[in-house]
This record gives structure tokens, sequence and C-alpha cells, in this order.
């Protein structure tokens, strides 16, 4: 496999189960996701709001007719900087026996195509401590650790 190999574009809803498949291939998201068959209900009704909102894009990498990866770009309206957009990358997620082939740069790099169409001045995200793998990921493509992020969940 090679990133030529890999065509980026945005998530049908036929790729819900295999985008709900890279969530749980992870070692976090094996706990917390369920991609079973049937899908719960919660996964379309999030699809749909993200599908039908302009400001989201979810993204997919598809390579032989498989859904190697995604993530979703969030376009955020913001005050700060002169009242200048930012854009927010969440659920990047790679199947693990594609990992290492270029396909998160490429979905990384068409995220950041997509921010600057859109107008925005920076792009930024969170990455979990339990995956140092991952923040060494996004030092190679420019991201600076910054700030230190903080999360309330409000729910199970």
């Amino acid at each position: 496999m090679d990133q030529q190999d890999v065509v980026i574009r945005g998530a049908r809803k036929e790729d819900l189960a295999a985008i709900v498949g890279l969530l749980a291939d992870d070692l976090l998201g094996s706990d917390r996701e369920a991609p079973r068959d049937p899908l719960p209900e919660a996964y379309h009704a999030a699809f749909g709001e993200i599908d039908s909102d302009p400001r989201q894009t979810l993204l997919v990498a598809e390579m032989d007719d498989r859904i190697v990866g995604t993530l979703q770009l969030s376009i955020l309206p913001n005050l700060t900087y002169g009242g200048r957009r930012r854009a927010q990358v969440e659920g990047v997620r790679i199947a693990s026996e594609a990992r290492g082939r270029g396909i998160g740069r490429a979905l990384m790099e068409h995220a950041k195509a997509l921010a600057g169409e859109a107008g925005c001045h920076m792009l930024q995200l969170t990455t979990n401590r339990q995956r140092p793998q991952a923040a060494r990921f996004y030092e190679r493509l420019g991201f600076v650790d910054s700030h230190h992020g903080l999360k309330l969940y409000l729910q199970d």
C-alpha cells in the first residue's frame, strides 16, 4: 500500500459501519464503541447531524474499496484572533494493519486544505496521553504541543 493508492473523500452513510469499526480498532475505542450489526441508532443519528451541518466534515480514506482511515473536521467561528475561524480535528483513526503507510498524513493534509479553504487560521486537535505515538505523528506534521487540554465528561 502506498499513499498514492489512497482516495480521501467525504464519508457517506454506507461507510458508517466501517467508520465505527475504525473507532473501535484502538486501545481506547475498544471499550467505548459498539461496532455491532446492526449499529446502535445513536451512530446513525450522529452521522445525520454531522452530515447535515455545513461546518462539519467527516472524511474517510479509501484503499482498494475499503475504508482504512477517518477523521472529523469542525469549522469553529471564534472571537479570538480578531474573529478568525479555527478548525478542530477529532476522531482520527487509521486501520491497525494500514498504519505507517502515509494514510494519516494524507487525511491530515486534506483536512488542512479544507480548513484553509474555509478561512481558518489554525488547525487544532487533542490526543490522549495514552497514545504517545499519535502525539509524535502530529508533531512530525508541524503541530506544536502548546496547550494543556482538559475534559469534563458530562454523561457516561
